[in-house]
């Protein structure tokens, strides 16, 4: 071969593997952008299936414009394959016409909100960090408002727009990584104080409100940290946002939530406070303790909303620190004369949610009563009555137009939806169609309300979900859901990993009662849990199976137990006392050994009211909770049982799981064990989450069918 020759080969053989990595990478690329988007999916037998699920489109983040025509709200998609969700912003009218999306690439863009001119802001990431943008309501002249190093988590405008309120993480002088420069990989961290770790994070950095000003094309570069080298979270994590803000009508002042403790007396405490914060002169002030001891708001207070004349500040409040089930009240303050007083004393169960009146004389809230969540108003006296209530649970409220309210709203049978609901006539319609081309394919189970008598004489709510296509001459297995919370209303829900649809689509009747110690049913009922675990709360569980059981179509040789956190303490306790009704058990998350429990958790104001205290304080509190610990009943275990737990979940450790798992082996009981490491007190990844699903139908199959 010639020289020239050699050469035009070797140029060949370097243009092809050019080539061939160009083409590689463009995959690669493409991959890496791909945009997720609105699945379209095929049900040929009409049974809601776990890959079904992640095939909804989920809403949130609903905002109206200031005269309530129009809607904003993002949908997130997932892609399975990719295992991970893409998040859009879509408008309509406020009468469901119109609706159109938005933003269409590969970029997350959330958290929408109106501003004065018609444009739509939101957070995106197309800059490479979270940053504020800007867009026309038609989806066009995206801009890039802010330009933090700082990754902004939420934002909030004064009403004049001159100014932001951005929520950016700063680091937790608290805790420490990596203490030595001549140890680069070292992975150790250093914890001086408690509240080291929360829900599934080490706590590094923390969230502080920040200011800055706005010209309406561009944020400052300057910003003011309101809560400057103090260690203290605003919002709350672990789920705290931007709804913990509130500008003052005349753009002076900021109210903003923060539990102003840090270390061990954060870990003991839910006494978190409403604070002002003056712009112009600096000054802080604590509006829950104006007054010091004679005026004290010791539990959580959170959510301030101004009045829109200015003269009222509202927000929601809890009466007792340590106790995070305590009834939620909604407090007003009048700002000139500093008097305080709840206007939700006559209803006797938790605000979740509320919104001004646009005249300043009334407040819409969310209520828990009866397993729903309905929609009240309230004048400034106290005065309540009910807008809307149906089998339904509604989700958050905003200002829709002439007599309008604007509401997210979710059911047993129905994914979240945005309704347009009719406060003069107490009407809601349904204006968005997010995912009727999945729903239109699936038959719907039947939803009944039961009401059982307990073993102490009491009525409770119990929901009886019987499978599509019921036939009452059959029998099918039957379900025992133990809800967790603990104290969290079995409500109309619609959830992504708890769902009562998907299992009645199995197959299942599923039997999910309001046991003791859920809210909706008034302030004895909520707290009857507390230090009582093992207690009246099993027996009103075991009354709701057994009372179904009596139907001809209940298969009492196939009765199956599950429940998650909670209701996964439950599932442990019931394993060790049922005395043969069940046939199988899944727990999730749940709590196995009380005393592992008190040292393990990172939040001790919990198992310090619900558990009485710590185990070593041999009293009357502490007997009840600790005595009914399921690991000291293992000596009566005899039925299979499938023990899940998310390694990353440092509320209940998943040590709880290992431990049960071990004592059902070593107990010769079929057993199996099913641990994630990637994922916290949830299911939240949508692999994981398909194969929880398969792991948790296939345990029950194996046992009930």
């Amino acid at each position: 071969m010639n020289n020239k020759r050699q050469i035009s080969v070797i140029l060949l053989i370097i243009f092809l593997a050019a080539a061939a990595m160009i083409t590689k990478n463009e995959v690669k690329s493409r991959e890496v952008n791909k945009v997720i988007g609105k699945q379209q999916i095929e049900i040929a037998d009409g049974k809601l299936q776990p890959e079904t699920l992640w095939a909804m489109g989920r809403i949130g983040g609903v905002t109206t414009s200031a005269d309530g025509s129009k809607v904003a709200y993002q949908v997130t998609y997932y892609d399975i394959e990719e295992n991970k969700g893409h998040t859009v912003i879509c408008v309509m009218n406020s009468d469901g016409t119109g609706n159109r999306q938005l933003t269409k690439s590969h970029y997350n863009e959330h958290s929408p909100a109106w501003m004065s001119d018609g444009r739509i802001a939101y957070i995106s990431n197309r800059g490479g960090k979270q940053q504020i943008w800007s867009m026309d309501i038609d989806g066009k002249h995206k801009k890039q408002l802010s330009f933090s190093e700082k990754d902004v988590e939420g934002f909030l405008f004064s009403p004049d727009e001159s100014q932001v309120l951005m929520i950016m993480s700063v680091p937790n002088p608290l805790v420490k990584e990596q203490q030595y420069e001549d140890l680069p990989k070292a992975t150790g961290m250093v914890a001086e104080d408690l509240m080291y770790r929360h829900w599934d994070t080490w706590v590094t950095s923390i969230p502080h409100p920040f200011i800055a000003a706005f010209n309406g094309e561009k944020v400052s570069d300057i910003t003011l940290d309101l809560l400057e080298g103090q260690p203290y979270e605003s919002p709350m994590l672990p789920f705290g946002g931007i709804e913990q803000f509130a500008w003052s009508t005349d753009s002076k002042t900021i109210a903003y939530t923060s539990r102003k403790k840090a270390g061990v007396e954060q870990t003991n405490s839910t006494d978190s406070d409403i604070y002002l914060y003056t712009i112009i002169s600096g000054e802080t002030k604590n509006i829950c303790k104006l007054d010091g001891a004679s005026d004290m708001n010791l539990g959580y207070d959170i959510n301030p909303q101004y009045s829109p004349d200015g003269k009222y500040i509202a927000w929601q409040s809890m009466e007792r620190d340590g106790y995070e089930s305590d009834r939620n009240r909604l407090y007003i303050m009048d700002l000139a004369t500093k008097k305080k007083w709840s206007v939700s004393e006559d209803f006797d169960s938790n605000v979740d949610g509320f919104l001004w009146g646009k005249d300043s004389d009334e407040l819409f809230f969310i209520g828990s009563w009866h397993g729903r969540m309905s929609i009240y108003r309230t004048d400034l006296e106290g005065k309540i009555q009910t807008i809307h209530s149906d089998m339904c649970d509604y989700g958050s409220i905003s200002h829709g137009g002439l007599n309008r309210l604007i509401a997210t709203r979710q059911s047993l049978t129905n994914a979240t939806e945005i309704y347009s609901v009719d406060y003069s006539r107490g009407l809601a319609e349904r204006i968005s169609h997010e995912n009727d081309h999945i729903f239109s394919q699936l038959a719907k189970p039947k939803i009944e309300e039961r009401w059982i008598e307990t073993t102490d004489g009491k009525q409770m709510l119990t929901w009886v979900v019987y499978p599509p296509n019921f036939d009452p001459s059959k029998k099918y297995p039957t379900l025992l859901y133990c809800q967790g919370g603990p104290q969290s209303m079995v409500s109309q829900f619609w959830s992504y990993r708890w769902n009562l649809n998907i299992m009645a689509s199995q197959g299942y009747i599923v039997v999910a009662p309001n046991r003791r110690g859920l809210p909706g049913f008034g302030q004895e009922w909520n707290e009857a849990i507390s230090k009582d675990y093992g207690g009246q709360c099993m027996q009103d569980l075991l009354s709701a199976i057994d009372e179904v059981s009596k139907e001809s179509f209940v298969d009492k040789d196939r009765l199956g137990c599950v429940g998650a956190s909670f209701g996964g303490y439950s599932v442990y306790w019931m394993a060790g006392h049922h005395e043969g009704r069940f046939k199988a058990f899944i727990a999730h998350d749940g709590i196995f050994n009380t005393e592992q429990q008190y040292l393990e958790t990172e939040e001790m104001w919990f198992p310090n009211w619900d558990f009485g205290g710590p185990y070593w304080e041999k009293n009357d509190n502490t007997a009840q909770a600790y005595a009914n610990s399921p690991h000291l009943f293992v000596e009566n275990w005899d039925t299979p049982i499938l023990c899940i737990h998310g390694e990353k979940d440092y509320r209940i450790l998943y040590s709880q799981a290992v431990a049960a798992f071990t004592a059902a082996k070593l107990r010769g009981v079929p057993a199996e064990l099913l641990l994630f490491p990637d994922e916290n007190h949830w299911v939240t990844k949508p692999q994981n989450s398909i194969m929880w699903q398969r792991r948790f139908f296939g345990w029950l199959d194996k046992w009930l069918k």
